[in-house]
């Protein structure tokens, strides 16, 4: 009798078991799509700020040899800049 009582007593504790880890399964399931979303936004987005800091850092080096070459902040008012092309 208490052999049948054990066994009867793991069967239920198993029952128990699958029925609380079943939901605790799909909610892992569920965070762990979530945060592959949230993730690969993240991504996204640094990778977008990352391009963005590139062309700005191109524009801003372009914009200095610009200048240097032409020099237009030492043109004195009333003058023409030079353009860099035969006069």
């Amino acid at each position: 009798m208490p052999a049948l009582l054990a066994g009867a007593l793991a069967v239920a504790a198993l029952v128990v078991l699958l029925a609380v880890l079943a939901p605790t399964r799909r909610s892992a399931r569920r965070f762990q799509r979530t945060t592959s979303v949230v993730v690969r936004q993240l991504d996204n987005r640094s990778g977008l700020l990352r391009a963005r800091r590139g062309a700005l850092g191109v524009a801003i080096r372009q914009r200095r040899r610009v200048r240097i070459e032409g020099d237009p902040a030492r043109v004195p008012s009333g003058e023409p800049a030079q353009t860099g092309g035969r006069p």
